[in-house]
């Protein structure tokens, strides 16, 4: 496809769609890897409305945790992009997912987490039963040509890793471990045993003022890490020869070594012997640091063209200790306060109107240039 072509279909409404320079700049991207997207895709309503059509609609990823729906009845919400879902434990002990939204008038079904026999929208009282098909409608049998079985819940994939689920809107998925790639055993071969891993807290951040992909790009490089966050650079090597980077089909995956025990900032001697940064495309990261067992999984999801979310979930082996819990929190806490100052500017900066356009570091940023060339892939098909 060509670049022009490209261009008509992934932003229609984009303010350059047909400037020249425009075109140059997206074959540029799909060519050189030192060529950032346009800012504009950072901005523009209508590219976050393909990428939830395009990526987050046919993509994996992380919504919660296994013992969130445990038992039969255990229901559990979440969000794939910017559509809700809901988790539930069938009555024979199946996993099943759902978009959480009333086949009636489109209300919301179900918030937070519970247990129950059915799902009952609050509005008008359709009900569902646990496999999703719609069990009663008040009225239902006064209404000519009312089609119970036609108006179950939409389903959603499910996939279970140790004590993660992740879902995927998309009725056709990309195979669940083809979309993983390697990444469990390279978390393996540096002492995270996912078996092991049980739920400690969930961290909520904050709204970011910032597009997803902004927020997703700086993590996917620590080349800013020595400057931005001094205190994770005490803690682990993130110089170019100790830092490595590496990319498969749907994932990067970044690997450092501990720097003299933790650096003082807290004890980095442990079953994980390196820190492991994975990123699961489109928007799943996995984080687990060296020192003992610990692991934090979450998304980072759209909200807006220019806002975005993330919530953590933190999981940690048996012999970790709330002291050196506490450490680590200290050191994750202000590395989350440092990478909000920075997305947030870099947003603002994206909104100038008159630099379009950026440059990475070839080898330092290759990872992001992984995910920006995925991105260019997906909304162009």
């Amino acid at each position: 496809m060509g670049a022009s072509q490209r261009v008509s279909r992934i932003a229609p409404n984009c303010r350059w769609t047909n400037d020249a320079q425009y075109h140059a700049v997206l074959m540029a991207v799909t060519t050189n890897r030192s060529q950032t997207l346009p800012y504009d895709w950072y901005t523009d309503p209508a590219v976050l409305r393909l990428e939830q059509d395009r990526l987050f609609a046919r993509f994996w990823q992380y919504v919660g945790r296994a013992d969130q729906v445990a038992e039969p009845g255990q229901f559990a919400t979440s969000a794939v992009g910017t559509t809700p879902v809901i988790l539930v434990r069938g009555r024979e002990g199946e996993l099943r997912g759902f978009v959480n939204v009333c086949r009636h008038r489109g209300f919301v079904l179900c918030e937070g987490e519970g247990k129950r026999e059915t799902i009952q929208c609050p509005y008008h009282a359709w009900t569902y039963d646990l496999d999703g098909s719609l069990r009663t409608a008040p009225r239902a049998e006064t209404e000519p040509g009312f089609e119970r079985e036609a108006l179950g819940l939409h389903p959603v994939a499910v996939a279970q890793l140790g004590p993660f689920i992740f879902a995927n809107l998309s009725a056709d998925p990309i195979p669940f471990e083809e979309w993983l790639g390697d990444v469990p055993e390279r978390l393996a071969e540096h002492g995270v045993d996912l078996g092991r891993l049980a739920f400690y807290q969930r961290f909520e951040v904050e709204e970011y003022e910032a597009n997803w992909k902004v927020c997703a790009e700086n993590f996917l490089e620590c080349y800013h890490c020595a400057i931005a966050h001094p205190s994770l650079a005490k803690a682990i090597d993130v110089s170019q020869d100790a830092y490595l980077l590496t990319t498969g089909r749907w994932h990067s995956l970044q690997v450092g070594p501990p720097k003299n025990g933790g650096g003082g900032i807290y004890d980095a001697v442990g079953e994980v012997d390196r820190g492991i940064f994975a990123f699961l495309f489109p928007n799943t990261v996995l984080n687990a640091m060296p020192g003992k067992l610990n692991l934090s999984i979450g998304p980072i999801l759209p909200r807006g063209p220019e806002r975005a979310f993330r919530f953590f979930d933190y999981y940690v082996g048996p012999e970790t200790d709330e002291e050196w819990l506490a450490d680590f929190l200290v050191l994750e806490t202000q590395v989350g306060v440092e990478d909000r100052g920075l997305v947030e500017r870099v947003q603002r900066g994206l909104r100038n109107g008159v630099v379009r356009t950026g440059n990475l570091m070839p080898e330092s940023e290759k990872l992001i240039a992984h995910f920006q060339n995925l991105v260019a892939e997906e909304l162009g098909t």
